[in-house]
């Protein structure tokens, strides 16, 4: 029914920047909150972001905020989040969710394969 593809990972030094994408397949995305999260080597999955149906409300870890910055475009079906001042801390694998029961109270049904977020110091 739903499939997400992340892209846009990669290696970058600490300090820098980049840009996450997820695209989203079917027609319950615009409609849909959604999600970013990553997993560190040998670490628990961890919340990094989430936003609202239609862009409006946010919501972010407490080592993201002020750094990073999710948004959406539903005429293109995707969802980004924008990395800045990137730590070592950050490198992980990061998922796009996409979640069935809104923002607040998130389902998070749709997963996609998860794209890798190196940085070095």
């Amino acid at each position: 029914q739903v499939q997400l593809v992340e892209s846009g990972g990669g290696l970058v030094q600490a300090g820098g920047s980049l840009r996450l994408s997820c695209a989203a397949s079917g027609r319950t995305f615009s409609s849909s909150a959604m999600g970013w999260f990553r997993q560190a080597l040998g670490k628990e999955r961890e919340f990094v972001a989430a936003i609202s149906w239609n862009g409006i409300s946010t919501l972010y870890g407490d080592s993201m905020k002020g750094r990073f910055t999710i948004s959406r475009d539903n005429t293109k079906n995707t969802v980004y989040l924008q990395m800045n001042s990137l730590k070592p801390e950050d490198t992980a694998v990061y998922y796009c969710a996409q979640s069935v029961t809104g923002i607040y109270s998130p389902t998070y049904k749709y997963w996609g394969q998860g794209t890798q977020v190196t940085v070095s110091s």
